[in-house]
């Protein structure tokens, strides 16, 4: 089944062209890989990111947008991404970047679009465990700026994951979540000796 990404603002893809066309951008950039792309390069697979700001012993979680990234494709394979954030004047670009979160991307990608179930691609950042997730919304229609995780929904770690959390598994809500407010929670203090 395909995935149905939903449509970036057009502000924010305006603002990547915007920097893609710059040499001032790409070449201050700490991206070897698109400094020296051969060829076009192009933004595309625009996914809304969204943080995971606080998850409940009950598993609940608020979720908040935080941007929309875009990999950046030179040829057949994408050497970077372009990071947009919401400022009070609108969508701006905020970084290109590249590392191991955009390989984990595309094969996440990929493996979701062998699945039998459309979903809408988002990613779900977790600051409090350095944490990147592919979040299958399995509401294809949805808003991909709004909404949270649904229980159904899939939470696909991607590479580097934290110890412990297997990378490229996909997990219900309902199932990662708890395991991530195990993993959050304080250490009981021990007690003192008399």
């Amino acid at each position: 089944m395909p995935l149905h990404v939903p449509p970036a603002p057009s502000p924010a893809l305006r603002t990547v062209l915007t920097a893609l066309g710059s040499p001032t951008a790409v070449r201050e950039a700490r991206t070897p890989s698109l400094r020296m792309a051969q060829g076009p390069v192009t933004p595309e697979l625009p996914l809304p990111v969204h943080v995971l700001d606080r998850i409940t012993p009950a598993g609940a979680s608020t979720t908040r947008l935080a941007g929309w990234r875009f990999l950046i494709r030179c040829g057949e394979r994408s050497v970077a991404a372009a990071d947009t954030m919401l400022t009070p004047d609108g969508w701006a670009f905020s970084h290109f970047f590249e590392g191991p979160y955009i390989a984990s991307t595309e094969r996440a990608l990929r493996h979701a679009e062998n699945m039998g179930q459309p979903y809408q691609p988002r990613l779900l950042s977790v600051p409090e465990l350095y944490m990147l997730t592919l979040w299958l919304h399995g509401d294809c229609a949805a808003d991909g700026a709004t909404g949270h995780p649904a229980a159904t929904d899939l939470l696909v770690p991607l590479a580097p994951a934290p110890p412990g959390i297997a990378a490229h598994r996909p997990h219900r809500v309902a199932e990662l979540l708890p395991v991530l407010t195990h993993r959050l929670s304080p250490a009981p203090l021990l007690s003192s000796p008399a």
